[in-house]
């Protein structure tokens, strides 16, 4: 079960995110099928066999407004399947999701964004389905092209863009107004040094404003740098969570000084 709700008290403590016994089941095929034909015979014949795949076992956790959570872990253990689930994407095979405030997801490069459209038309389309009038987007469009530095590529298509370009793109969308909650994937690791130390410090700015966030990224050094907590999960299950110097030493080991 899911259920957004920016009006919801979840208590005193003023919880955004509850997160209760969570698992998201998959089926992955149990036999390679190498082309679209072979599937549609195979699924014709009731021949098509799955195994069940758990990409998040049993994962409980609560956030409240203001917080920052890292969260990290190897390739595979369920990061992104997580923020999938907690920005709406994905639903639930147990347990529940309760967000409470408005979400603004960068999650995937390119989310929102259509290839064949310019990069002008695109800041105003993924405004829109944002939730934002189209007022609102041309007031706004000056900063975002601004802080993207995106100026001399406005007529572009977006299919045209690196993946740097739409990163820069994506995020200054996302950021351009202060939302309860902010969700963001390792879609930076794809930009330069300096756009990735801008967008830590927009990041650190929304903290300072009450925005709470929730952050993937495969860079210990970045979680330890923004977050104040964070969460570590391994093959879909949650190693730890807590304070994000105790649990990023434990990911990393013993010996990790976090330099």
């Amino acid at each position: 079960m899911i259920r957004m709700n920016p009006g919801r008290n979840m208590s005193d403590k003023k919880i955004v995110i509850d997160v209760k016994d969570l698992t998201i089941r998959f089926n992955r095929a149990s036999q390679q099928i190498n082309n679209l034909k072979e599937y549609v015979i195979k699924m014709l014949k009731h021949e098509l066999m799955f195994q069940e795949f758990l990409a998040l076992q049993d994962i409980s956790f609560q956030v409240q407004a203001g917080e920052s959570w890292g969260i990290i872990g190897a390739n595979g253990s369920g990061k992104s399947t997580l923020l999938k689930t907690i920005s709406g994407i994905l639903k639930p095979y147990k347990g529940s999701v309760y967000v409470n405030g408005k979400v603004a997801p960068l999650i995937e490069l390119g989310a929102g964004f259509d290839g064949e459209m310019t990069a002008r038309e695109n800041v105003i389309l993924n405004g829109t389905l944002m939730g934002y009038s189209m007022k609102f987007m041309l007031e706004k469009f000056d900063e975002i092209i601004e802080f993207s530095e995106l100026q001399d590529f406005l007529d572009m298509p977006i299919k045209n863009y690196s993946s740097g370009m739409a990163a820069r793109l994506g995020f200054a969308v996302a950021t351009m107004v202060k939302p309860d909650i902010l969700i963001c994937d390792e879609v930076l690791s794809v930009g330069d040094y300096k756009f990735q130390e801008k967008c830590e410090q927009r990041m650190k700015e929304m903290l300072a404003n009450g925005t709470t966030l929730l952050y993937v990224s495969h860079s210990v050094q970045s979680v330890e740098n923004i977050c104040d907590h964070a969460l570590w999960l391994d093959r879909g299950q949650l190693k730890m969570s807590g304070e994000v110097h105790e649990v990023c030493r434990a990911y990393m080991g013993d010996s990790y000084t976090g330099e």
